[in-house]
């Protein structure tokens, strides 16, 4: 139970300042902003007819919920010898290289996981949930189905088969949960002071929202341009994809 309220409060305080920031408030208007609609849509293909109270919803009941059962589990799993355990002390060189290469199994992971969730059956379910957001914001992030929850947060697995320390899998399900509050903010930078700035987003997945067969991994690991699903946001890059769609649809049919 601790865990989980720690895991709601963090949560709630982290996506809130962003949306209070961003667009309640409008601190630094359309600066570094992606699309000029709010993430507050009314429709009712929303829980509730509108956009943020769905999100809101979807993050806190299952997001939240999900993602603290997972790290209860690997507390547990620490604790009782069932996850391989090491130190700084025993092996500073590995405990280090840990790091990036977790930022390289999470693109890894999130590519194959997320072309599963886009197969039809998969999407129509469960991703369709998440791809209700058009236009993205802070809370649209983790705003997914249960069984997507499961799915995109069990890239700790890996922790069960790479020996690790719970420092790394706090940082692992840290990017996995409070950052998709910043990597769907709508925004690319968050302004700092008179002139300082400080990226928090890219365009690269906003594309993928806006076209939805396209840009399914991230930055880190070149998945997209590897399997043809890059989109740059040029109109020929756009065109090129809608063309393959296409001509998959015909052979489908």
């Amino acid at each position: 139970m601790a865990v989980w309220v720690r895991n709601m409060i963090m949560m709630t305080v982290f996506a809130t300042a962003l949306h209070l920031w961003l667009y309640t408030w409008s601190k630094q208007d359309n600066a570094y902003r992606f699309m000029r609609i709010r993430p507050t849509e009314q429709n009712d293909k929303f829980l509730g007819g509108q956009q943020l109270r769905d999100n809101v919803f979807w993050v806190l009941v299952s997001g939240v919920s999900i993602w603290s059962m997972y790290e209860v589990g690997f507390w547990l799993a620490y604790a009782n010898g069932y996850a391989p355990f090491i130190t700084f002390a025993e092996n500073p060189i590995w405990f280090v290289l840990w790091f990036p290469l977790i930022g390289i199994w999470y693109s890894f992971h999130f590519y194959w996981a997320h072309r599963f969730l886009h197969w039809k059956p998969m999407y129509d379910r469960f991703h369709s949930v998440h791809h209700r957001n058009v236009t993205i914001g802070p809370w649209s992030g983790l705003s997914m189905h249960p069984v997507e929850h499961l799915i995109y947060i069990s890239s700790l697995l890996i922790h069960l088969i790479i020996p690790s320390n719970p420092i790394h899998m706090l940082f692992h399900i840290y990017w996995l949960t409070l950052a998709t509050a910043t990597s769907h903010s709508g925004y690319e930078s968050l302004v700092v002071g008179q002139s300082g700035r400080v990226t928090i987003s890219t365009f690269f997945h906003q594309l993928h929202h806006r076209y939805f067969s396209c840009n399914y991994g991230n930055l880190e690991l070149p998945m997209d341009r590897w399997f043809g699903s890059f989109n740059d946001g040029s109109s020929v890059e756009t065109r090129r994809l809608f063309k393959k769609m296409r001509e998959k649809n015909v052979k489908r049919k």
